[in-house]
C-alpha cells in the first residue's frame, strides 16, 4: 500500500480480531505505528487473552510496520489514561484514536438482565469515553502550547444504534450514544484541531457469525462482500492528514458501499393546543406527513412504527 498515513501514531481498540485487527494492520501498511489494544476477551466480554494482539503486533513487524500490543482495560478511567501515555511514550505522540471493541449480550428486552445491560454499556460507551477523554485532554493541551495538532477521533457505532434491531436494546442504545457522542465531541474539539467522525459497519466477524448461522452457513462470497477490510479502508483514509475537513460525521459502510448518515432532523410542525386531546388531532396528523423511521438497512420502511386509530 502507500504512506497516507506516515509518520502518524495511532491507538486501535479491539484491536486483536475483526474489523479492529484490519484497522491496526491497514493503518500499519500506510505508514502509522500502531497501539494493538485487545483484552483478548469472548464475544460476550468474559475471560482475557494477550495472544490476539500480539499476533497482530508481530503481523505488523513481519511487514516492516511498528507496533505494540496493550492489554489495557478501557472501560477502567485510569488504564485508559495509561494507553494513551503508552502510545505517547512510544512512539513520541498519539495522532489518531480508532475506538473499535465492542462485545455483544443480546436479549429481548423482556429477558435482558441488568447485567447484560451494564456489560454492553461499558464496553461501549464508556469504552468509548474513556480513552477519547485522555486523548482529547493531551491534544487541548498540545495545542494550547502552541503545537500544530491535526489529530482524528474515529468511532465506532453500528446500524442498530442508527435504525433499530430487535433483540439489541443494550447494543442499540450504546452504539446510538456514541453517535452522539462523535457529533458532540466534533464541536468540542475543532478548535484544538482534532476530527471526529463515526462508523456504522456491517461486515463478517466473529460477533455476527453465530447470527448468520455459522461459520459453515457462510457463503465464500458473502464473506468477501462483508469483509472487515472494507471498513478499514474508510477509517485508514478518516486517520489520515486528508480527512482534514470532515468531521461530526458518521458513515453506514457495508462492503463496497458507504454512505452518509444525514442524523435526525427536524420534521413537520404543528402548534401544540395544550390539551391531551388536541396533541392527539395534532400529533396523528404530524406523523402521517412524517418519513417514515428507517428499516435496519437504513431505508424508509411504511410499515414500521404505523399510528393506529
Amino acid at each position: 500500500m502507500g504512506g497516507s498515513c506516515q509518520g502518524r501514531v495511532a491507538i486501535v481498540t479491539g484491536a486483536g480480531r475483526g474489523i479492529g485487527r484490519e484497522h491496526a494492520l491497514m493503518l500499519a501498511a500506510e505508514g502509522c505505528q500502531v497501539v494493538v489494544n485487545d483484552l483478548g476477551g469472548g464475544a460476550d466480554g468474559h475471560g482475557v487473552d494477550a495472544g490476539p494482539a500480539q499476533e497482530v503486533v508481530a503481523e505488523i513487524v513481519a511487514t516492516g510496520g511498528e507496533a505494540v500490543a496493550d492489554g489495557s482495560d478501557i472501560t477502567d478511567f485510569a488504564q485508559a489514561g495509561r494507553l494513551v501515555a503508552r502510545a505517547v511514550d512510544t512512539f513520541g505522540r498519539l495522532d489518531v484514536l480508532v475506538n473499535n471493541a465492542g462485545i455483544l449480550r443480546d436479549r429481548m428486552i423482556f429477558s435482558m438482565d441488568e447485567a447484560d445491560w451494564d456489560a454492553v454499556m461499558s464496553v461501549h460507551l464508556k469504552g468509548h469515553f474513556c480513552p477519547t477523554r485522555h486523548a482529547a485532554a493531551y491534544w487541548r493541551e498540545r495545542s494550547k502550547a502552541g503545537e500544530a495538532v491535526d489529530a482524528r477521533i474515529i468511532n465506532t457505532a453500528s446500524p442498530s444504534g442508527l435504525f433499530g434491531n430487535v433483540g439489541q436494546a443494550n447494543y442499540g442504545a450504546a452504539k446510538a450514544g456514541i453517535a452522539a457522542l462523535t457529533t458532540v465531541c466534533a464541536l468540542e474539539l475543532a478548535r484544538y484541531g482534532v476530527t471526529a467522525n463515526c462508523l456504522a459497519p456491517t461486515a463478517i466477524t466473529r460477533l455476527v457469525v453465530p447470527v448468520m448461522g455459522g461459520e459453515e452457513n457462510i457463503p465464500e462470497a458473502t464473506r468477501e462482500a462483508l469483509a472487515p477490510r472494507w471498513v478499514a479502508a474508510v477509517a485508514t483514509w478518516l486517520a489520515g492528514p486528508a480527512s482534514r475537513g470532515v468531521t461530526g460525521r458518521v458513515f453506514d459502510v457495508r462492503g463496497d458501499k458507504v454512505a452518509v448518515v444525514e442524523g435526525w432532523h427536524r420534521g413537520p410542525e404543528g402548534t401544540n393546543p395544550g390539551t391531551p386531546d388536541g396533541v392527539g388531532a395534532v400529533l396523528a396528523g404530524l406523523v402521517a406527513q412524517a418519513r417514515p423511521n428507517a428499516d435496519l438497512n437504513g431505508y424508509d420502511d411504511p410499515a414500521r412504527f404505523v399510528l393506529e386509530g
